[in-house]
Formats: C-alpha cells, structure tokens, sequence
C-alpha cells in the first residue's frame, strides 16, 4: 500500500521534531534538492511513488547537477529556512520517510545517483565506527543473512542470495590466501559461494574494475547494477563485522581504491 501524504508528513514530524508545516516545507526542499542532483528520469521515477502533493517538487529540476553532500545541505537550509545545525536532522527524516515510500529497487536507483554522503544517509548506514568492534562470539550464517537482509532493506531468501552473490564473485576476485582467510572466518555454511569462485578465479588475485565486479555480483543474484552495488555494500559492510577490520583491509588491499566506496565511511554526528 502506498504511503499517504498526511502519513509521510507524520514520519518527518516524528524524526524531526517539528510540525507539520515545517514538515512539509522540508520535505519540499529535500525533494526539490534532490531533483537537482539527479536525472530527470529518476526523478520521474521517484515521483510517481510519492503522494500526489510532493511530485511536484520533483518537476523541472534541472539535474544531473553533480554538486557536493554539503551543497545539497545548503540548498535545502536555504529552500526550507533552516538553522544550520537543524539541516541533517530533518533531511535525514525526509529520507526515513523515501525509505518507507519507495520500493526496493528505486531506493536503490536513487542511491545509486547521490555522493556516498547522502547515500550512506538515505541508506541509514552506521557511522564506520560502529563496525569496528568485533561482534560477541563468532557470527552465525543466520546472523549474517539477517544483518544483510536489514541493512539492504530485503527478505532472508533474497539475502541469502546476495551474500552468495557477492562472496563468490568476490572469492573470484581475490588471492586464493585471502579466501583461505576467510574460510577461517565466516560460518561453514558460507563457505561453498567462497569455494567456487575460487575455483573459478585461480589462486592469483585478478584485476576487475569495480563496474565489472557490480556486473558480475547483477547477473549472479538476477538483480540490477543499482541493486547489485547496494547489495554489496551491505554484505561487505557485515563482512568487516564478521572477519574483522583488519581482514577487510587486506582484502581491499588487493583492489583499486573505488571499491572503498562500498564501505561506510564515518558521518558528522546529526544536530
């Protein structure tokens, strides 16, 4: 069922702290901000799953227009009159509420169009800090799956089969050592998607281009590239939590410097 307008306003007014003209004047901002970040095709996407009074903030934006995170957050303190250190607070309630409103598959798209800033914020993503403790005990295949399963915003069936996707396409990727590291790592019952890209890849680490792996990790899981990069990054992100920090660095060691960007980074903390 489609999330109402009075519903969607209700959302941002609870994250925010605020009433519901202050809701609607933000959320116009934000959504008017963001058609100038985006293509005009996305926007349209975006639009036709919101209530019938926020598409037109999507309208004649004017995007793609590659402007930064903190120039996205000075345009909508401007739109919406905002104090400065109130401007993540409510933007970050405006995209809970897109959480909620879009399917899957358009949160991805959309994500896929925003610096890793707003990415990470429309994503709700934890602050890189958060994942450097190691967990309590060695974390459960199930354990895992569910981590993935809420941080891509998917079932447990499609879960498991992104974390299948993306460690066997990863295990193609990598030095047969780095698999050995993690088979030592993870849960058995991770191990066969492990198993079989090393197979496939040999025991020299291969050069991929990050595209290449989205495209590879697409057409194993049967999603989109959108989808596909969204997925990986909510398997790498409980990867890091499950081997460790240091395992994960290793293992991006071994790769160009963009696939970092499938990695949380730490966000200033929301006023």
């Amino acid at each position: 069922m489609a999330l109402g307008y009075t519903d969607f306003l209700a959302m941002i007014q609870r994250d925010a702290d605020i009433g519901r003209d202050a809701a609607e004047r933000v959320a116009r901002a934000t959504l008017t901000t963001l058609a100038q970040r985006i293509s005009p095709g996305e926007a349209r996407d975006i639009a036709e799953q919101l209530p019938e009074q926020l598409r037109s903030s999507l309208r004649d934006g004017g995007g793609p227009q590659p402007f930064s995170a903190d120039e996205f957050f000075r345009r909508v303190q401007s739109h919406a009159q905002l104090a400065p250190d109130a401007v993540r607070r409510h933007v970050r309630a405006v995209f809970a509420a897109l959480r909620q409103a879009l399917r899957h598959d358009e949160l991805a798209d959309l994500a896929s169009e925003l610096p890793r800033e707003l990415e990470a914020l429309l994503l709700d993503e934890p602050a890189l800090a958060d994942l450097e403790a190691p967990p309590d005990g060695p974390m459960t295949a199930q354990d895992f799956i569910d981590r993935v399963a809420r941080r891509a915003a998917i079932d447990h069936e499609a879960a498991g089969r992104a974390t299948a996707a993306v460690l066997q396409t990863l295990a193609f990727r990598i030095s047969g050592g780095e698999v050995e590291d993690l088979l030592e790592r993870l849960p058995a019952e991770l191990h066969p998607p492990l198993q079989h890209g090393r197979a496939e890849g040999g025991e020299s680490a291969r050069l991929m281009p990050l595209k290449q792996f989205l495209i590879a990790v697409a057409e194993r899981e049967g999603v989109t590239r959108a989808q596909a990069r969204l997925h990986t990054r909510a398997v790498f992100a409980t990867l890091r939590e499950a081997a460790g920090a240091k395992e994960m660095d290793d293992i991006l060691s071994q790769m160009p410097q963009e696939y970092r960007s499938l990695l949380p980074r730490p966000v200033s903390p929301v006023a």
